[in-house]
């Protein structure tokens, strides 16, 4: 396993567990909020944490084969514009070694941002770590687009009950962006073929959505 190096100079399905832990909060240079929890650090990924791409993707694909789960691909490439662009969460172990990651992605020129690829390195599972960087990912989302509406896609229940703590909705996916970028993501998905047949109206995952403005019931 590789450790974090200090310088100056992937999508997915989720793994999660909801065990509460205690948090620290402190801020840190270049605007980057670092929660301490417990043995991990989570923040916001830059350009410093290039190295560890090619291990978020290996880690994720290897999980949803592993689990029998759709996932939907992301490259290095588009990876390494998300952490650039500040448009990620990554996290790290006391002792350096990487532990978690996810993303967020606007569309329909920041109308929709989508909160995508959230995994956790098998040997930190069942630590509450994921529901950290969940709600690091959020919080990111908020931060660059607060008129947004966020939305997730999923199988898991425990990140459905994650999203419903956070104020996500269920929804139907005619209430999700209509960018054919997004949907062009799922065709590395095992279960692209459902989601075509049925005109991107329904498929496995199930779609929830976070609208910052309340609904005004007449």
């Amino acid at each position: 396993m590789k450790t974090q190096q200090h310088t100056t100079d992937y999508l997915g399905k989720d793994f999660l567990c909801s065990l509460p832990l205690q948090e620290k909060s402190t801020l840190i240079q270049n605007n980057t909020i670092a929660d301490n929890l417990q043995d991990f650090t989570v923040q916001v990924a830059t350009s410093d944490h290039i190295f560890w791409i090619n291990e978020i993707c290996d880690v994720t694909l290897s999980s949803a084969l592993a689990r029998g789960t759709g996932i939907s691909g992301r490259s290095a490439e588009s990876l390494e514009d998300k952490m650039k662009n500040g448009e990620a969460i990554i996290a790290f172990a006391s002792d350096g070694k990487w532990a978690g990651f996810s993303f967020i992605s606007s569309w329909e020129n920041g109308k929709y941002v989508s909160n995508s690829g959230l995994i956790v390195a098998p040997e930190f599972r069942h630590t509450g770590l994921a529901k950290l960087i969940k709600r690091k990912t959020f919080e990111l989302s908020r931060q660059k687009y607060p008129e947004a509406s966020i939305f997730s896609l999923t199988t898991g229940l425990a990140v459905m009950k994650m999203n419903h703590e956070l104020g996500f909705e269920p929804v139907t996916y005619s209430e999700l962006t209509r960018d054919d970028i997004f949907w062009e993501s799922c065709k590395s998905c095992v279960n692209c073929p459902i989601l075509m047949t049925k005109e991107r109206k329904n498929c496995l995952c199930t779609a929830m959505l976070y609208s910052p403005k309340p609904n005004i019931k007449i």
